[in-house]
């Protein structure tokens, strides 16, 4: 998941995997409810990457 309050719309989680995440209006927003395995690696470093941790994995 996304904080939406946390978030400051910086896009470093599209460009990592744009499959996951698209922005909405100013946020970044999941698009899928359920991640297919070979896009976790991806979604791990969205993670990682955004700069002030707004990004939740869920297993």
């Amino acid at each position: 998941t996304v904080d939406e309050e946390t978030c400051i719309g910086c896009e470093a989680c599209v460009e990592a995997c744009p499959e996951v995440y698209e922005m909405a209006g100013d946020k970044a927003v999941v698009k899928m409810s359920k991640v297919p395995d070979n896009l976790i690696k991806s979604c791990r470093e969205a993670a990682e990457g955004c700069p002030v941790e707004a990004i939740q994995l869920e297993d």
